[in-house]
């Protein structure tokens, strides 16, 4: 494992990349079916299919060797809690194991350092804070999953899109329980908030003082840049806190509000310049350490965002 490593890279590196889009490029771009219960996790046990995922994989490592970035890659396991496994048709496979045992040998021969993430995720919608998890029902629900990932030999925890508060400070204890570096990555709102109400410095706040050991950072994904930055210019959100604590984006293509990408039924994209563009405007006045990409995004906007990071980096 290489958590002492990632952690100095997180601490020494101006910019880390962080992965495109995985799940919407496989349900859009190749149209392969997805698991009821665990989305793309199962892929890995389709050869054909295991190897397109690999093949997007090996897309986002080969442009961060290219551009001489650090990359964060995560498992593709966001929905593959315990409880989602014991659901499925692979209950009786290693699913977190194995998944993480496929992104590992992936990125065993780059000659970049490439790190890997166990990403889980809130246990209903992350569109909608309306249901959510106490802190106490969060811990002893998530534990259990970030433990599997912990234990299969991940460098962090990433805790994706998470909508509302209290199931957060859940998540962020059972993380902190594993020993792990970890990072937490809220859904939010043009208004500031994420889904629940909460706004971005309350929630960073909370966090920091109700959890043991601390996360690293914080971030927000599956949002365009344009709503983040409406969201971090908020007077609650413009604090030191925040831009001290809140060091990443992977961007939503789609300028769409969270209410409005939960109902869409097709995929929206910038092209990769436009969404480039917007990318720089909100680096400008909220510098951050971590880029990448979510829905809409493919290798091509990958290819720029690391493009841009480098030569702000020489």
């Amino acid at each position: 494992m290489n958590q002492s490593s990632f952690v100095d890279a997180y601490r020494t590196s101006p910019y880390i990349l962080t992965e495109g889009a995985i799940v919407e490029r496989l349900r859009h771009e190749f149209h392969i079916p997805l698991d009821e219960h665990l989305v793309h996790a199962a892929l890995i046990y389709n050869d054909a299919y295991r190897d397109i995922m690999a093949s997007i994989y090996q897309q986002y490592i080969d442009i961060a060797t290219v551009c001489h970035l650090p990359l964060m890659l995560m498992t593709p396991t966001r929905k593959a809690t315990i409880e989602n496994i014991r659901a499925s048709d692979y209950r009786n496979r290693e699913v977190i194991a194995d998944n993480v045992k496929f992104l590992s040998e992936l990125c065993a021969t780059s000659s970049s350092p490439v790190y890997i993430g166990g990403l889980t995720g809130c246990r209903g919608d992350a569109y909608d804070g309306r249901y959510h998890l106490s802190v106490e029902e969060a811990m002893q629900f998530h534990y259990p999953t970030v433990r599997a990932m912990a234990e299969a030999g991940v460098d962090y925890l990433f805790a994706g899109i998470m909508p509302q508060l209290t199931e957060t400070i859940g998540m962020a204890n059972a993380m902190a329980a594993t020993g792990l570096p970890y990072i937490i990555s809220f859904m939010v709102r043009r208004d500031g908030r994420l889904m629940d109400g909460t706004f971005i410095h309350n929630a960073i706040e909370a966090i920091d003082k109700e959890t043991t050991t601390r996360p690293l950072c914080y971030m927000a994904n599956c949002v365009h840049p344009d709503v983040l930055y409406q969201a971090l210019s908020h007077p609650c959100n413009d604090t030191l806190l925040v831009h001290e604590r809140f060091q990443g984006i992977q961007a939503n293509a789609a300028n769409l509000s969270p209410e409005e990408l939960e109902g869409h039924t097709g995929l929206v994209s910038s092209s990769p310049d436009e969404l480039v563009d917007r990318l720089m405007t909100l680096l400008w006045d909220f510098p951050m350490k971590i880029c990448g990409g979510c829905c809409g995004t493919d290798q091509q906007h990958l290819r720029r965002f690391a493009e841009i990071l480098a030569r702000r980096d020489s």
